[in-house]
């Protein structure tokens, strides 16, 4: 897809349903379009298509040109449904080690919820069809016997009539999953939220089960957006929470797994997970990003909003711990200048460099880190690299600059190196759409340990 020159016809060479079918040659006959613009789009289509091969020959002859039935549906492809769930899933609290549940002491585990035993729920949307399903119901049941309430009648739960046998349930059970959250009738494409709470009566339903469980109780939310659940994040009865987004086909065995500790979970939360009064203070109509407190607005995403969170973006805990330690990394770096007039222009200015004054091909730094896992279980830990600007220079929190998953068995280490493009990683873009680079000490955060870089600008080389 790609957008026309704003000095032409404010529109697109393509779109993914039928509108430009359907009106192109009426807005051409109204002359709101001229046959030159839909014929240059129609280039550019072409063109793409000719960049993906469509037009070099025989199918067949080409690299995938051969799939067919016999390649849908295959062990490793449903392995890898699997293994993305189980990747995907993000534990976001683990009250004294409740988590993973033991098959001898968890005998007995009900399961309940309004996305407890479903199946398309899973796939979200965007999907294509299913080789088969296992709910979460049903990989519950492969490692305990279950006793199972909706407790909801969909996830809008409109009402508390069915509260009763939950509760029922979770009093005669070890332990207790609640299977909560969204799916499409909540969002999805052309059907945006109306809050960032658990939809109609769950709320209370989590409540009134957990208060009634005689064992742990677990939180598993469903949903492809963020969740105001401070209620159970407060709760000391809630134990756990996992978010396991829309896990797809396999999404029952993956979250099993990771409830009983056949998988160690390594995701991190991919969005800042905000308080339902945020709403209120940014509405649909204001995108910016920053955060303008005159007007009481706060800012969007991790790295411009400064309130309250529910839990922050990169978020994801572990069943082991893990330590960090900088084995190599740069103190100092100059940042040199193309032109002696750039030096000038651009450091008199406390807003710092123009990214284009500089010579950003020898900005180009390594850093390499050590993940300990001090824990008694091995583990995959997704190593996140922030940066934080000077203090005082810009209204930027933090940026993510990099990350590096890594398998750590348990009481080793693995050393991870991640590569810093200071014109790219260390830079801003500000208000007026201008990339900079502020001078002074910049932070640089890996996991649990900072490390401090002070840029200075210069026509000398990089130092380390």
């Amino acid at each position: 897809m790609r957008l026309q020159p704003p000095s032409k016809q404010a529109s697109l060479d393509l779109d993914c349903g039928p509108f430009l079918a359907i009106h192109t040659e009426s807005a051409i006959r109204a002359g709101k379009l001229s046959e030159a613009d839909v014929n240059g789009a129609l280039a550019h289509t072409l063109t793409v298509q000719m960049r993906l091969g469509m037009f070099d020959g025989e199918p067949s002859r080409q690299p995938f040109g051969n799939l067919g039935p016999n390649d849908v549906c295959t062990p490793a492809h449903q392995q890898l449904a699997l293994e993305a769930a189980r990747q995907g899933t993000v534990l976001l609290q683990n009250r004294a080690r409740s988590l993973p549940l033991s098959t001898i002491r968890h005998r007995t585990i009900a399961v309940i919820g309004p996305n407890s035993d479903v199946t398309v729920t899973m796939i979200g949307n965007y999907a294509g069809v299913a080789c088969g399903y296992t709910t979460p119901l049903q990989g519950i049941a492969r490692y305990a016997k279950t006793v199972h309430q909706l407790g909801c009648n969909g996830v809008a739960c409109p009402d508390n009539r069915l509260f009763g046998q939950a509760e029922t349930a979770a009093r005669q059970a070890d332990a207790t999953v609640l299977v909560m959250g969204l799916d499409q009738s909540i969002e999805a494409e052309f059907k945006d939220r109306v809050g960032l709470l658990l939809p109609g009566h769950q709320q209370e339903l989590v409540s009134r089960v957990a208060m009634a469980s005689r064992g742990p109780v677990v939180l598993v939310l469903m949903s492809g957006g963020p969740l105001d659940v401070s209620f159970a994040k407060n709760d000391p009865r809630v134990s756990a929470i996992l978010w396991v987004g829309y896990p797809g086909q396999a999404g029952g065995t993956a979250i099993a797994d990771v409830l009983f500790g056949r998988t160690n979970p390594g995701g991190k939360l991919p969005m800042t997970w905000y308080p339902q009064d945020y709403l209120a203070k940014a509405p649909m109509t204001d995108m910016a990003l920053r955060a303008n407190p005159s007007r009481g607005y706060p800012g969007r995403t991790y790295r411009f909003y400064k309130g309250p969170v529910v839990f922050p973006f990169g978020l994801g805990l572990s069943y082991t711990n893990f330590a960090h330690e900088i084995a190599h990394a740069p103190t100092a770096v100059s940042v040199t200048l193309a032109t002696l007039d750039g030096l000038k222009n651009s450091t008199t200015s406390s807003n710092g460099v123009r990214v284009k004054h500089t010579n950003c091909g020898a900005l180009s730094l390594g850093v390499e880190v050590d993940v300990k896992n001090t824990g008694d279980m091995d583990g995959t830990h997704s190593l996140l690299v922030f940066s934080t600007p000077p203090k005082g220079k810009g209204d930027l929190e933090k940026q993510l600059i990099g990350f590096e998953k890594v398998h750590v068995v348990a009481g080793g280490r693995q050393r991870v190196r991640i590569h810093i493009d200071v014109c790219k990683h260390l830079s801003v873009v500000d208000k007026f759409g201008i990339r900079r680079i502020q001078m002074g000490e910049h932070s640089l955060h890996f996991g649990d340990i900072k490390h401090s870089i002070s840029l200075q600008a210069t026509l000398g080389d990089i130092r380390t």
